[in-house]
């Protein structure tokens, strides 16, 4: 039976550059290990997605919404549905001059922002810098690997899934309750401080609004405790 959109599911994703083999991205730690990207600062697993809200490339957004649980495919992404073709007028040539102290550092490859926009040294010469201002990805075909691993469907494995995306700390240490229409965080002390928290905090109520629409009032709990010598 087809997802419903705004439906909660979690997900295991690897995204392949089909003409390089080049690994984009994995939720999974074999996957990473054998593209010799493994990175044992990180976590690997599924990812949290909401159908139909765009929180993965288009095409694969909708191909989820016809797989159930359980379900493994191979989905092929041309460029112009995956990061676009490549466009030629995007390339900018710019006179190193302008790039001060960093121009002697740049090499072939590397990423550089000019004017807010991100893109990636193609060639040095004759005093001049080309910079690639396409995705790093456009032009490519990209093989996705998905696979649906849970449908969320009780009330508190929404709310942890939501909470864990906007605020990742260790699952022992989130602490919440539901009573009626309301949902209370008692935050963990290593948050206060957090920069930003307070953006998070509004942008993790509108999710739980928005995919919990039983759901009325959140509050956030900080607890302060006289320290006795």
């Amino acid at each position: 039976m087809p997802f419903e959109t705004g439906t909660l599911v979690y997900a295991n994703l690897t995204g392949i550059v089909k003409e390089t083999n080049e690994l984009i991205e994995t939720t999974l730690e074999e996957k990473a290990k054998e593209y010799n990207v493994f990175d044992p600062t990180r976590k690997y697993n599924p990812r949290l997605i909401a159908i139909g809200e765009r929180w993965v490339l288009e095409p694969v957004d909708e191909k989820l919404k016809e797989m159930s649980v359980g379900e493994k495919i191979l989905l092929e992404i041309p460029p112009e549905k995956a990061f676009g073709t490549w466009d030629p007028s995007k390339v900018k040539i710019i006179p190193l001059r302008r790039l001060g102290e960093r121009a002697n550092q740049l090499k072939v490859g590397d990423e550089i922002e000019i004017d807010n926009k991100i893109g990636r040294v193609k060639l040095l010469a004759s005093g001049r810098v080309h910079i690639d201002f396409n995705h790093k990805y456009s032009g490519k075909t990209i093989l996705y690997e998905v696979e649906v691993i849970k449908e969320l469907k009780e009330d508190s494995e929404k709310i942890e899934a939501l909470f864990l995306r906007r605020i990742p700390i260790e699952k022992e240490k989130l602490k919440f309750s539901i009573q009626e229409n309301t949902i209370t965080f008692e935050l963990p002390v290593e948050l206060y401080l957090e920069e930003g928290l307070q953006i998070v905090k509004r942008a993790l109520s509108n999710d739980i609004f928005k995919y919990l629409p039983n759901i009325s009032k959140v509050i956030f709990l900080e607890t302060y405790e006289k320290k006795t010598s």
